[in-house]
């Protein structure tokens, strides 16, 4: 089983391909973490990644995708794997047909439709463990006591890419460089649109139909 995530920043593509990866046993590889625990460790992606992911663009077609080979030649990534973030322009989808192989029966592509304001008010009022990385939302999930972890007591906070002025330019790159690639994959008939409105529970189950669909 080898799917693709295709949505907005926000869109709850991370949450639901964890849930998918351990329904299928296979692993989930988000480019987004991978690059914030470089930025974190000061390795020398990181710091080529760090003032780009800051601004709100996207990271270079090459880093990406020397990224992306490196994980996928792993062991746990032979019998399948969940792409969160990846590909992100075109230049990308047909490097990875590349990897994968661009038959029908290779790659799944799930795309989550979220409105650029709902995915606006959750990022902006999203907020993260600084020690064990829980997620919370200050609308949905807050946590219990202010802006302290329920889980470890650590301090809750807003990531630096999560300001409103940020999304909207992570927003606008999106619509710009990603959509076109969804296009692609409808052109294989390989793509499919999911509701990404609603309860978590819910947006699974209509992600489940559209895998067996």
């Amino acid at each position: 089983m080898k799917i693709i995530f295709i949505g907005p920043p926000g869109s709850g593509k991370g949450t639901q391909a964890k849930r998918l990866a351990s329904h299928f046993a296979i692993p989930h590889i988000s480019t987004g973490d991978m690059l914030r625990e470089a930025v974190s460790e000061g390795t020398e992606l990181g710091r080529q990644a760090a003032p780009i992911m800051a601004s709100g663009a996207l990271v270079s077609d090459d880093l990406m995708i020397g990224i992306i080979n490196d994980r996928l030649a792993k062991g746990d990534a032979a019998k399948g794997f969940i792409l969160d973030g990846f590909p992100r322009t075109l230049v990308q989808a047909e490097k990875l047909d590349g990897l994968v192989g661009n038959g029908k029966e290779a790659l799944r592509v799930l795309q989550l439709l979220v409105p650029d304001d709902a995915i606006v008010r959750r990022i902006t009022m999203r907020r993260t463990c600084a020690q064990c990385g829980a997620i919370y939302h200050l609308e949905n999930n807050p946590p219990a006591n202010d802006s302290v972890c329920d889980r470890c007591g650590a301090e809750v906070i807003a990531r630096a890419d999560d300001t409103e002025e940020a999304v909207r330019r992570r927003l606008e790159a999106f619509h710009r460089q990603t959509l076109p690639v969804a296009t692609y994959y409808r052109s294989k008939s390989v793509l499919r649109e999911v509701d990404g409105i609603g309860p978590v529970d819910e947006v699974f189950e209509r992600i489940e139909q559209s895998l067996t669909s």
